[in-house]
Parts: structure tokens; sequence; C-alpha cells
């Protein structure tokens, strides 16, 4: 006897809740009731953390929230249907119809199979017109399982199953065996497609565009096969398939993976609310590209999105924003390894290690010295590539793989010509627009097999080249170097200020874009062979003020734990190490269960802690570490007391906050949306 995903008990047609906070909570309690859920709290900061990543609210007047939280026991489904409706965060408007869908941690699959199958299933008018009509909870319950809510026993619990929603499943002409159903209305051979859709959660909006493009394609007598790219893999689509296939629709926010397997068709690339909103928009631009551009022609050039509507969310800003952290977030782990190298190496054999002769001609296995220089040799090749990979892959993110060869060349000629950081987000911009146009040009025929491998990199490469070295390498150099001068001259209240910026940057979002922002900076001041005083202390700067709001949730949650919910409590425990080892993403949970207090909180903190580093002249030359490189700070005594400070204001600052606000610990999540930026990040780079 398997359990079933709803019940009557799990749906409430008369949800009275105001916000999604209040919404998530009655849906909540109702599982709780139920045995699904075993920490009320807990469940709800898990579910207010994964709105702070994406909104959930659809279009059409929907509102999905779900996660996934060591509190479910099963994969469950809650429905509630608002009469005045609840603001998600749709484009469109607030939700009538709320699904809460909770699994178990882990369990990936139960996960993704719930959702993407109801995804597809509220693309259907009449399954979300049914809920709105129906006046019994029991036949809501079974209509969401994909049962006939006359049955008898419908929602009967005995013989229930999950098979619905069930697995995504193939539907109009999509199928091998309704080919002739896809026929033209002519009696010609169908026009073909293939289309992949993908999303930054790769859930709800995949599968959505998914189910919206297979029905306008049935509509047009169009015969397309989808390949879904969710969070959970993805099952490839057949090569015969993709063969026969007269072009491709790109529907996508995150790269497609394995693009290469659908190189030589015409393509279509937009975003995945476009696949949502305008599917015969994109089948019908398909069949002009396939008109205009013979099947084997390479082109791959990508829909114009800047002409989209706002509704897309995914405007220039957007997209620049998505870029630049696809090159940084692939230039972290140079950072990490090659700075906890040269650290270590700095720890062995002191700062003279720098000057030592290269271990390849000399090195003597008993000698500390020898092994201190093999770890900053290493770290210094690590540190190196620092630059090149940061434009390299702010090229990937903008052409895809064809932009890597011309972004990591223009990031090498950064180096040569020393415009630093600067330079390497310019090479890296430059690199993957030239090759984004050059995509664009329709070459002839014979050219076409060498463009991504011959053609583009070479002359996408020396149009990077000459740009770095003859029209804007030289300009950017200049501006990095007036940039360092007018650092090396701060002191006194202008260095505090600057500290004070630094700080509010590294705890505003808790690893996100800002926070990245100004960790990129300080790492690339001190990714020189010599880096200057300044450069050794805005990285000092950095890292204290990066460890504060960890640190101060843990201490809070020490002294006034009545003031937080168990599972917080819990997180304050780690947040110890985290905050220690200098990993700002320590503070997220509470960040996202309680922005409004939290945040402002560790901003406080971590501005007082910018601004006492900066006083005391602390420096650190490594980028990394948190306390485990207390040795190699400048002034640690000072340091360890702008940390201790900072995490003091924090601390007072939050208990503060949260003793003022009246209402229990458990309270509704403050406006999780809110705080999108602190749930950027996906990897603990506070770093």
């Amino acid at each position: 006897m398997n359990t079933p995903l709803i019940t009557a008990d799990l749906v409430d047609l008369d949800l009275t809740a105001g916000t999604k906070d209040e919404a998530a909570r009655a849906l909540a309690r109702r599982m709780v009731a139920a045995g699904r859920v075993t920490d009320l709290d807990g469940f709800l900061a898990d579910v207010a953390a994964r709105e702070a990543q994406m909104p959930t609210g659809l279009e059409g007047g929907i509102g999905i929230p779900h996660c996934r939280s060591a509190h479910v026991t099963r994969p469950t489904l809650a429905f509630g249907r608002s009469a005045r409706g609840i603001d998600f965060g749709a484009a469109d408007g607030p939700a009538t119809l709320v699904f809460l869908i909770a699994a178990p941690a882990g369990a990936d699959q139960d996960h993704l199979s719930i959702l993407s199958a109801l995804a597809r299933d509220l693309m259907r008018a009449e399954f979300t017109d049914a809920l709105r009509a129906e006046t019994s909870a029991a036949r809501a319950a079974a209509l969401i399982r994909g049962e006939d809510p006359q049955a008898e026993g419908a929602d009967a619990e005995d013989d229930t199953t999950d098979e619905a929603p069930g697995e995504p499943r193939e539907t109009g002409v999509t199928a091998d065996d309704a080919a002739d159903s896809g026929a033209d209305r002519d009696g010609a051979e169908p026009f073909r497609i293939v289309a992949v859709t993908s999303c930054p959660t790769g859930i709800a909006h995949t599968y959505m565009a998914a189910e919206s493009l297979e029905r306008a394609a049935q509509a047009e007598g169009v015969r397309i096969h989808v390949e879904t790219q969710g969070s959970a893999g993805f099952e490839r689509l057949d090569p015969a398939v993709i063969a026969a296939a007269d072009a491709v629709i790109f529907a996508h926010d995150v790269e497609v993976r394995e693009r290469d397997r659908f190189a030589g068709k015409p393509t279509v690339d937009a975003g995945v609310k476009a696949g949502i909103n305008r599917p015969a928009e994109l089948i019908a631009d398909a069949r002009r590209r396939a008109t205009e551009t013979p099947a084997g022609a390479p082109t791959t050039a990508p829909m114009d999105r800047t002409g989209e509507s706002a509704d897309n969310g995914d405007g220039f800003g957007t997209r620049l924003r998505t870029w630049l952290m696809t090159g940084v977030s692939y230039m972290v782990p140079f950072v990490a390894a090659g700075g906890l190298m040269i650290a270590l190496g700095f720890a062995l054999g002191g700062y003279e290690i720098s000057d030592a002769p290269s271990v390849a001609d000399h090195f003597v296995w008993t000698e500390a010295h020898s092994w201190a220089a093999l770890l900053f040799q290493i770290g210094g090749a690590a540190f190196g590539f620092l630059i090149p990979v940061l434009a390299g892959y702010i090229a990937y993110g903008m052409a895809d793989r064809p932009g890597l060869v011309p972004g990591f060349v223009g990031g090498a000629i950064a180096i040569t010509i020393d415009a630093g950081f600067l330079g390497g987000l310019a090479a890296g911009l430059v690199a993957g627009a030239v090759v984004r146009a050059i995509q664009r040009v329709n070459v002839p025929a014979p050219l076409r097999g060498i463009m991504p491998v011959v053609v583009i990199p070479l002359i996408s490469s020396a149009i990077v080249g000459f740009l770095m070295y003859i029209v804007i390498g030289k300009p950017i150099a200049s501006a990095q170097s007036g940039l360092t001068d007018w650092l090396e001259g701060l002191s006194g209240s202008n260095a505090v200020l600057l500290g004070v910026l630094l700080g509010l940057m590294m705890c505003f979002d808790l690893g996100g874009p800002v926070n990245k922002v100004a960790y990129a900076f300080a790492t690339g001041g001190i990714a020189v062979a010599d880096p200057s005083d300044t450069s050794l202390k805005i990285m000092a700067t950095v890292m204290a003020a990066g460890m504060v709001p960890p640190l101060a949730m843990a201490l809070a949650t020490t002294v006034r734990g009545k003031l937080f919910t168990k599972t917080e409590k819990e997180n304050g425990k780690a947040a110890w190490v985290l905050g220690a080892s200098f990993i700002s993403e320590g503070a997220i949970p509470f960040a996202a269960a309680d922005p409004l207090r939290v945040i402002p909180s560790a901003m406080a903190g971590g501005a007082v802690t910018g601004a006492l580093t900066m006083a005391f002249d602390n420096t650190l030359r490594a980028p990394h570490g948190g306390v485990f490189v207390v040795p190699l700070i400048g002034s640690p005594f000072l340091y360890l007391i702008a940390i201790a400070a900072g995490t003091a204001v924090s601390t007072a600052l939050v208990i503060l906050l949260k003793s003022r606000r009246g209402t229990k610990p458990a309270a509704a999540p403050e406006a999780a949306g809110t705080t999108a930026p602190a749930a950027a990040a996906a990897a603990p780079v506070s770093a």
C-alpha cells in the first residue's frame, strides 16, 4: 500500500491567508496534522530559503512554494484556494491556487517528479479551471492525483498510489506513434523540431515550458521532441531524432548541457519564459530559420533577447550579472586552492619564501624551506590563472564553448599589459560579444564544418587580441593603475570609510553577487608578484567582515536561544565553524527566515569590523582561511578584536530587533522573497 500524495485533509478550498508566508504556514499545519511533517518551524524555514532563491509565483494565478526538507517524512502536496489572491511574485498578479510541495531531504527524484508533472498539469486550462470550480476537498484531491473525481473511493488511502502527477509524459505528436497526426494539414511530411528547456532550479519552469511547446506544436501540426534538463539530470534525446530534426529550440535560463549535439541545425535561442508564454512564436521562428538556412549549417546564433518583454525576466542587466557571476564562480576555486597553498608556504617558510629559487632547479626533500617554496610556487601558478579564467568563463557564459579561447587569450593579455581585474572583466565581455557577432554571420557552405573549431577561435582571438593590445587595453591599464594609486593614497578617515563600504558589501547578500564583487576585488589586488600594502589591508578587511554574520548568528542563538526556533539553534552550532572558516553562507538560513532583522544586523557588524581593520592597519596575504591563517595577519590580536567587535554589534542588534517584534520566534518567516541576493550563491565562497 502506497501513501497518496494528497488527500482531502491536505486541501483548503477557503484559504484565508493574506501573505505567502501565512499561506505556507496554513498548508504546512495540515501536513503536520497528517504526520507528513515533523517540525513545522524547521520546514517553514526550508520553504522560505527556497523562496529566497527565486519567487515561486507562476502566471495564471498560481503559486507553488516547495522545498526538500529533513522535516518531511514522505513526498506530500497540500493545496489551497484563495478568493482574494496571494502575492507569490508572479508578474501578472496574485495567486488564487497555491500548491505547497514537500519532499524528504535527498529525495531529489521524488521532488522532481511531483513538481514536473504538476507543472505540466498547470499548463492545462481545463485542469486549473476545474480546481477553481470544485466544491469538494475530496474531489479536488482526486483531481490533482489524476483520478476521476466522481469515481467511488477516489480519495481512499488504502489503494491510491502516487501515479499522478507522476512522471513527465509525452503528449500530442511528441510520441513516435503519433507521426500521422503530426502531418501538416496539406498532407506533407510534418515539420520536426527538437527542443531543450531548462531553468535555474530545474523544476517548475523547465517542465511548464516543455508542456507549452508540446501543446503549441500539436496545434500547429508540428512534431516536437523536448528534452527537459532538470535538477535531477536529463534523459538525452535519441541522436537519430536530433539528426532528423529540421530546427532546434532552446528555451533556457541556464547553459544547455551537451549543446554540441545540436550543432548544424537552425536554432532559436530564447529564455525559458518565452517557451511558456510565446511557444507559437518560437515555433514560427524555427520554421523561418529552417527556411532561410538549410539543415547542416551551424546556425547557433541566439535569438535577440533584448527585445523580449519584461515579463521574461531576461533583460540585459540580468544577463550581464549572470555572465559576470559565471566568470567569478569558475575563478573562486583557483583562489581557494592557490591562496591556501600560498598561505601554507608563508607559514612554513616566512614571507621571504617569495624570493626562493624555482623548486624545479633546487629542491631538497629534507628541508622545510624547500617544501615551503614548493607550496608557494604551486599556489602562485594557480593564482596566475585568475584573470584568464575570469575572462574565459565570462565569455563562456555569453557564447558557450566558442567563447573560451578568445576569453582566455584576452585574460592573459590583460595580465601582460597590467590591466588586472578590470582588464579581465573587459576581455571576457569583449570576447563573448565578438563570438556572438561571428556566430550571426551566414558563412559559405564550405566553411560551416570548420567554424566551431578553426574559424571562430582564430578570428575571435585575433580581434580580441588586437582590441586588448592596441585599443582598450592601455586605457584600462591606466584606469587600473589610477585606482591602485588612489587606494595607495588612502589613509586615516578615507581608509576607514573604504573599510565600512567593503564590510557592508560583504554582509549585504552573504555570498551573493555583491559579496563576490568585494571578494574578487580583494583577491585581484593580492594576485600579483608583489602586492601593495593597501591591497593586503583590503584583503584583511574583506575576510574579517565576511566572518561576522555567521559568528553573530551563532552567538545570538547561544545567549538568547528563546528568540530562535529549534532548527535555527541547530544551525547556530554549525555557524560557529562556518564563520571561523570565512564562509558567510552560514548565516543564510537565518537571513532567509527573517531578512528584515538579520541582514541589517549583519551589515552593521560588518561595517564596524571593516572600519576597525582599516584603522588597525591589519594586512593579510592569504585570500581565504579565516582564523586558520591568523599567523599570516598583520597585528593579529587587533584583527581578532575587530572581528569580535563586529560580531558583538551584530549579535546585540539582531537580539534587540527580534525581542521587539512581538511575535513568537517561529512566526511566519519575514518576506523571504526579499533575500533573493542572500541565497544567490551556490558555493561557499564568501569567498
